[in-house]
């Protein structure tokens, strides 16, 4: 799962003003691939995991993955990010010693000006949906630059989008039956909590049950009033850079109606 870390934006921040440079791979260097929409700067001790032919492999797949996800992005969300998004990916030995103690749970990559990725010999299933998640992250600070989004919304809209390009929809049974047992046992996050700028803070347990209740109410939103509603959320959002505001010409309720009514639907205590 990868997030973006509060307490460390300035220096994530200032490491993405130069990528490649500010920072070092295993072997000290990145080697540059380009794409349509697309920076990818990939640790070269990667080359040593998979060998040359394995490694452009990988760049390949990795590319080709962001760039599907770059297609899907203006259908579902309504951005289209116009500049070229810088991608690194990391040896995953190196990711861990320089990312891994910066969150209370385990990171896969995260975006702070630059898509952060722990990489592997291939691309996993779980690596394709974090690069679709963090490219939901750069999306919106494309469009909305200096807009703060409450946790919720901004991690939200990434599962939701990283759900709906792997077939997903709706929550399943094991998800719903997951919050219920948190509601019953009183550790189900309020709205209050999930509005935090970031999950970064929160342990494995309650980061798992704050993505979850994040994605559930985007979710609820895209059933209640149709999935174009994401998107129309989203559009006007950029507009205006006021949620209340732009929920209510939406879904006619603000964020606090829609908590209340997924809360209704999953039959659980607000």
């Amino acid at each position: 799962m990868s997030r973006l870390l509060p307490g460390i934006a300035a220096l994530l921040l200032g490491l993405a003003a130069q990528p490649g440079s500010a920072e070092r791979g295993a072997d000290g260097r990145f080697e540059v691939r380009r794409s349509a929409h697309f920076v990818l700067r990939q640790d070269v001790d990667i080359d040593h995991r998979t060998g040359v032919r394995g490694s452009r492999r990988f760049e390949r797949t990795v590319l080709a993955v962001l760039e599907d996800a770059y297609d899907r992005l203006e259908d579902d969300l309504g951005l289209r990010p116009r500049r070229p998004i810088d991608v690194l990916v990391y040896d995953p030995a190196i990711f861990d010693a320089h990312f891994g103690a910066l969150s209370g749970f385990r990171i896969a990559g995260f975006y702070a000006g630059v898509i952060r990725v722990r990489g592997g010999v291939s691309v996993s299933p779980a690596l394709a949906s974090t690069l679709r998640h963090e490219l939901v992250h750069a999306g919106l600070a494309a469009a909305a630059p200096s807009l703060v989004l409450p946790a919720w919304l901004n991690e939200g809209l990434a599962e939701w989008f990283e759900a709906r390009s792997l077939g997903r929809r709706g929550l399943g049974s094991g998800q719903l039956a997951l919050l219920r047992s948190a509601a019953a046992h009183g550790v189900l996050p309020s709205l209050v909590e999930l509005s935090a700028p970031s999950f970064g803070r929160l342990s494995g347990d309650a980061a798992t049950l704050a993505y979850l209740l994040s994605y559930a109410l985007v979710d609820h939103l895209a059933r209640w009033r149709g999935e174009d509603a994401v998107r129309e959320l989203v559009e006007a959002l950029v507009r205006s850079r006021d949620l209340e505001r732009s929920l209510v010409r939406v879904a006619r309720t603000g964020s606090l109606g829609l908590d209340a009514s997924l809360r209704q639907e999953l039959g659980v205590a607000g």
